[in-house]
């Protein structure tokens, strides 16, 4: 999901040279996967009011704002996990600028939906979690096996539907995960392999 790190290392070395192109160069390659971020993880409810374009506008307009502290400073952690920190205190600022039109507060309610067009991460989560023993005839299609998935993800519990998202649509590495919730490594192992058992669990359940 996220651009590959040696050449946002180079922009970045670039822009601690005072290469101002290199600012528009490294923003420009990270948007899509911004925009991923926010359309996975912005309410629904209030993508109805709120234009993800807008949102992650937004998460420029500050990136841009703070970059020269976070070239020019010891960086507390990669630049895209940086920018995800941006992007999320932009997602909370839409929920919270937009929660009194909604019928229940959006703060309260942030369930991960993953939104179309995101099947194949699901199918490949599916495939890993359904019984290697079923059949092609047995199995449910592909199309339904990520709805189940997805069924399932949205009955966990945030805290273990977040890592999974993390690890499975976002793509993050067990470390980047580590950082990014400010967990050890040995930590997040842990929730991951206990969301993975919920989720195993749940998949179980939920009906094709």
């Amino acid at each position: 999901m996220w651009p590959e790190t040696e050449k946002t290392q180079e922009l970045l070395h670039g822009i601690q040279q005072g290469d101002a192109d290199a600012v528009n160069r490294l923003l420009e390659r990270h948007r899509d996967a911004v925009r991923r971020l926010v359309q996975m993880r912005l309410d629904q409810r209030v993508q109805r009011r709120v234009d993800v374009s807008d949102v992650v506008q937004d998460v420029f307009v500050e990136a841009n704002r703070r970059l020269a502290d976070y070239v020019n400073l010891p960086q507390p952690m990669p630049f895209h996990l940086w920018l995800r920190q941006i992007a999320q205190d932009r997602i909370i600022d839409a929920h919270r600028r937009h929660r009194a039109s909604a019928k229940r507060s959006v703060d309260r309610e942030q369930h991960i939906a993953v939104p179309a067009g995101m099947d194949r991460s699901s199918m490949e989560l599916a495939a890993q979690l359904v019984d290697p023993e079923l059949t092609p005839a047995a199995a449910a299609t592909q199309h339904e096996m990520a709805q189940r998935v997805e069924a399932a993800i949205a009955k966990l519990a945030d805290q273990d539907a977040e890592i999974i998202v993390m690890r499975h649509y976002e793509h993050l590495t067990n470390q980047e995960i580590a950082v990014a919730l400010e967990l050890s490594e040995p930590a997040a192992s842990m929730r991951y392999l206990r969301a993975v058992r919920r989720l195993r669990e749940l998949l179980g359940e939920v009906k094709p």
